[in-house]
């Protein structure tokens, strides 16, 4: 059962009184997250080693990577997944403490063009995306095969009308830094990307927000791997990353906090 932002889970009392958790040999601690969290987990884990915790080992890629890396054996302790259907993948094969799965943050879909190029656009059902490219631009996102922003861009797209039009012009790439790199080289004209990201970016601008009913939500879920059950240390980062105080570092990298 996934549950909300406070949830408390086991370490959150500690955590609270800013004790750091002692760390016995076994209770290393490996995160799995989804490339949208990069910024903000390395964030996260400086703060943790400054209340004396040891480092965690952060991995970052597409959700859809990591959780096959889980399912083939990859030790990790806590997953970070981009969209559900990945953590439901690897919550149907028993590999999570499933009373430990929370869903605390969102996200928004974005339109981005290279910032010295940016022309707002708004997006709605009668938009003509396939009209803003030329006959041989490309608009970048993650590959809709297996990349959750990629889903949400297909999804997107298909609300507009635009599937059809677009998806032979789609840059498919295998996460959404790659979709935004390839945009701030150049290299696309457009990306369809998170907010968050393209925050992060000094090398593309927002064009346009695309409306919260053309796709699913987009929320993160978290959970403790099974593996890890017994691990203090994992058990204690989980609750750090969605307590009270994790708010304001969530905020500040552009995620909204689940209701």
């Amino acid at each position: 059962m996934r549950r909300r932002f406070f949830t408390t889970i086991a370490g959150a009392a500690l955590l609270a009184l800013g004790a750091a958790i002692p760390a016995r040999a076994q209770d290393t601690l490996t995160v799995f997250a989804a490339a949208s969290l990069t910024d903000a987990m390395r964030d996260f884990a400086q703060a943790w080693q400054a209340r004396g915790n040891p480092a965690p080992r952060l991995s970052f890629a597409a959700s859809s990577a990591l959780a096959r890396q889980i399912e083939q054996g990859a030790p990790a302790d806590l997953f970070m997944s981009a969209d559900e259907p990945w953590m439901d993948y690897v919550q149907q094969r028993d590999l999570v403490v499933n009373a430990t799965r929370v869903s605390p943050i969102g996200n928004a879909l974005v339109l981005v063009a290279p910032a010295d190029q940016a022309r707002p656009v708004a997006l709605a059902r009668d938009t003509d995306l396939a009209a803003l490219l030329g006959p041989q631009d490309r608009i970048a996102t993650g590959d809709p095969a297996h990349v959750p922003v990629g889903r949400y861009a297909q999804a997107a797209l298909t609300w507009m009308g635009q599937w059809d039009a677009v998806s032979p012009r789609l840059a498919r790439a295998d996460n959404v830094r790659s979709a935004l790199l390839l945009v701030e080289r150049g290299e696309a004209p457009y990306g369809i990307v998170y907010s968050t990201d393209a925050a992060a970016s000094r090398g593309v601008r927002v064009v346009g927000t695309f409306p919260a009913e053309s796709h699913p939500p987009i929320t993160y879920p978290f959970a403790l791997m099974r593996r890890a059950q017994g691990n203090a240390q994992a058990r204690a980062f989980l609750a750090f990353l969605t307590g009270p105080d994790s708010a304001g570092t969530w905020r500040r990298f552009g995620f909204a906090l689940a209701r």
